[in-house]
């Protein structure tokens, strides 16, 4: 197994890892954005209040895409555990 081969296998996986959590993040980054705009509108400084919503947001993302993040993570695996011996011999 050369350096080439075990860089490229982790740039795969930092890129399946960088595309799975995306879109959680941006919702996440967005929610959190909103809610400080919100406080600081209202003046309402509670500090678990930016923390209901963006939980809320992260489950609903979590329905809408977890078909497309499971079958990216599936094709990772897969294609990790069907080289094994590639990589191993």
């Amino acid at each position: 197994m050369s350096q080439e081969m075990v860089i490229s296998i982790a740039e795969r996986g930092i890129f399946t890892v960088l595309i799975v959590s995306g879109p959680l993040m941006a919702v996440a980054l967005v929610v959190g954005l909103v809610v400080s705009i919100f406080q600081a509108t209202t003046q309402i400084q509670e500090q678990t209040l930016a923390f209901v919503p963006k939980i809320v947001a992260v489950l609903l993302c979590i329905v809408f895409f977890g078909a497309w993040m499971l079958s990216h993570m599936l094709s990772y695996a897969t294609d990790i555990f069907s080289n094994l011996t590639r990589f191993v011999g």
